[in-house]
């Protein structure tokens, strides 16, 4: 196996993401970040989040090489061969729980073990090609990143890494139905009941508002409860109205342009909400 196909394999980008979340969640619950601990849970996390995608790569290359956007990849072209593949994936899942075990405690890992879990089992084997109510549930791996990197400090406390695990679980269908939107020709060809195949783009754009505004008001809460302040309230204020101003856009215009500028907002919504609980608990 080439090293470039196993890190297209590992899916780098959603690995990123799932460290900076966990991060945030460590940022979110410690009075001092010590650099040893957060490197520890951000190598966690880059390898347990490569684990679970190289099993999504391996169990999803028959639907893969039906949709334009994922016929390339080294599952579907024959590059790596699942016997590789599924060695990868274990190995990675192994090393990111050995990690977490002995370099931070059992909490973070049973945190990170649920997160490989909805991913890998939840969403990818059982809720994928069944319902739309997939990418829902399948947020929830987010969500636990955010809950093993509050662990690291001390994993009695609970209300605000549950609120913010909250927030992590309703972002997921704002960004994804958004993708979805630009993709349903793919999902449709491979018979993949995405939301937008199901109900249609105007419905989709609807439900897309109706989660932003829970999500948007989720984001709040931490700042209402006095969990964190000032700065973090008003950076969620106002990534929340611009993305819901995006979404009463793609409401009005069901298009593949309006869908794109949502989800293309969507990613910086979720950074700027990460950056601004780490520097509001240590900066402000």
């Amino acid at each position: 196996m080439r090293l470039r196909h196993g890190l297209e394999l590992m899916k780098p980008r959603i690995g990123i993401t799932i460290a900076a979340t966990a991060a945030a969640g460590y940022a979110a619950v410690a009075d001092k970040v010590e650099p040893l601990p957060m490197l520890a849970l951000i190598l966690s996390m880059l390898l347990g989040s490569g684990g679970s995608a190289v099993f999504n790569h391996l169990y999803d290359r028959d639907i893969d090489g039906m949709m334009k956007r994922t016929r390339n990849r080294p599952m579907v072209k024959g590059d790596v061969s699942p016997t590789d593949a599924l060695m990868l994936s274990a190995g990675l899942t192994i090393a990111a729980l050995s990690t977490a075990v002995m370099t931070l405690n059992w909490v973070v890992a049973l945190h990170l073990f649920l997160g490989i879990f909805v991913y890998a089992v939840i969403y990818t084997v059982w809720l994928k090609r069944r319902t739309w109510w997939n990418i829902v549930f399948g947020g929830a791996a987010g969500s636990f990143a955010l809950l093993a990197g509050a662990a690291v400090v001390e994993p009695s406390q609970w209300l605000l890494p549950t609120l913010l695990a909250v927030t992590l679980f309703l972002w997921t269908p704002s960004h994804f139905w958004a993708l979805a939107i630009l993709l349903a020709d793919d999902y449709r060809a491979a018979r993949i009941p995405m939301l937008p195949v199901v109900v249609g783009e105007r419905l989709t754009a609807r439900l897309i508002l109706l989660n932003s505004v829970l999500l948007a008001g989720s984001s709040l809460l931490p700042w209402g409860l006095g969990l964190l302040g000032t700065l973090y309230g008003w950076t969620a204020t106002g990534l929340g109205l611009v993305l819901i101003g995006l979404n009463l856009k793609l409401v009005a215009t069901p298009s593949r342009r309006w869908a794109g500028w949502n989800f293309a907002w969507s990613i910086p919504y979720l950074l700027g909400l990460l950056i601004a609980i780490a520097l509001d608990r240590h900066w402000n």
